[in-house]
């Protein structure tokens, strides 16, 4: 039986294998990642076991790769060994085994698809030449991709034989699934990349007009706002007493008060709140930083989430998952999950699911407590002073103004 100096693993046969002496610091490694007793100790007998076949199968830590990994896993239920933690830890270990430098990083770039060569390619070409952010990048790639399988499968990828058609069927398909908004991104994606392409000299630049426009009339609609009583529900049914739940009310005060797009909330760091002076920095579209007063609510939520909710951890982003290991929340995706959840809590049925919403109704409180569409377009940090004219819409005083009168019956 074996114990670790802090007790946080017990196995009840004597370890061998070449992973034996890296057990205490792979441990050590899982205190820091904020994992509990119990699961660091079912990692340690996951790494023992595998550290058991390396030894049968002559394998030294140094050696370790992917493939054994699955050649250890190999015949046995995947589903339940996902389920039991087994895959994650394992996966777990040989990062950790790369961290500190037992096993080599080996570059991928050389055995790299063809879609993964342009990517890197691409990817210096807007982020180097272009001085485009990576948030952009972000955005436009799933798309690229997409097209570029559909277009080519796996095989090799030959831009010069793309034609008009390739481009207009791409686009059609995914505007029939997707928002405007999210159609004129595909568009933009697409857009970038031919301008790449044609950088390049693989295609002609008259292939560049076969790009359609999808078809979006400006201020054609209403913003879709959540409703104050609404809000009041959802912020009345956040499970404050709990740590997820000082979280998340925390979020939900910032899209309330501030009116935050979700990637930015998830982009928050420690450094983005200056407690003294009463301001928060927001890194918004264009990779550019505003500064924004911050309300005494929502500052109270911050830190009743950051002294009784937030776990500790090295990472310096303002908000983390609630489970081992700890980490910034990673997507903005993770921003709407929370904004959904908190709806069904509260039953209510807004006029959608999303986080947007709250960024209307922000805008909506501002307009009807007479804020001018100056002062909203800088609390919202629009590029383009037309983005905040829609919100003009739902002035209705001042719109009455502007309406004939009605002439009544004329028969």
């Amino acid at each position: 039986m074996n114990h670790h100096p802090q007790n946080e693993w017990i196995l009840r046969q004597k370890p061998i294998g070449p992973l034996v002496k890296h057990l205490n610091p792979f441990t050590d490694y899982l205190i820091q990642q904020g994992f509990c007793r119990q699961y660091i100790g079912l990692q340690c007998r996951v790494t023992a076991n595998f550290s058991k076949w390396l030894f049968k199968k002559n394998i030294l830590e140094h050696e370790i790769r992917e493939a054994h990994i699955d050649e250890f896993l190999n015949g046995r239920n995947y589903t339940r060994a996902v389920n039991s933690g087994e895959v994650s830890t394992l996966h777990r270990l040989l990062k950790f085994l790369k961290q500190v430098r037992i096993v080599k990083v080996i570059n991928k770039s050389v055995s790299s698809t063809p879609t993964q060569k342009i990517f890197n390619s691409y990817r210096s070409h807007i982020l180097n030449d272009k001085g485009l952010s990576i948030k952009t990048l972000n955005q436009y790639w799933p798309f690229i991709e997409r097209f570029l399988v559909g277009r080519f499968g796996k095989k090799s990828i030959d831009l010069s034989v793309l034609n008009g058609k390739d481009i207009v069927n791409f686009i059609k398909h995914q505007a029939a699934s997707l928002s405007v908004a999210r159609a004129k991104v595909a568009v933009n994606a697409l857009r970038s990349f031919l301008r790449y392409a044609i950088f390049c000299g693989d295609i002609d630049a008259a292939l560049l007009n076969a790009v359609p426009i999808v078809a979006a009339w400006s201020l054609s609609s209403i913003p879709k706002a959540i409703s104050q009583e609404d809000i009041d529900a959802v912020l009345e049914n956040c499970p404050r007493e709990t740590r997820i739940g000082k979280r998340d009310y925390a979020i939900l005060m910032l899209l309330v008060h501030l009116g935050l797009r979700s990637n930015e909330i998830v982009e928050l760091n420690l450094d983005s709140i200056n407690w003294e002076n009463g301001f928060i920095t927001v890194n918004g579209k264009g990779d550019q930083d505003h500064t924004l007063p911050l309300p005494i609510a929502v500052g109270e939520a911050i830190a009743d989430y950051l002294q009784y909710g937030r776990p500790k951890c090295k990472d310096r982003r303002l908000f983390l998952r609630t489970t081992a290991p700890f980490a910034g929340l990673g997507a903005q995706q993770t921003i709407a999950t929370i904004v959904k959840a908190s709806i069904e809590r509260a039953g209510i049925d807004p006029p959608s699911r999303g986080a947007h919403q709250f960024r209307h109704a922000f805008a909506s409180r501002l307009m009807q407590q007479g804020g001018s569409l100056k002062e909203i377009a800088s609390l919202l940090r629009h590029q383009h002073p037309k983005t905040t004219n829609i919100y003009a819409k739902i002035d209705i005083k001042s719109l009455h103004s502007l309406s004939m009168p009605w002439p009544g019956d004329i028969s």
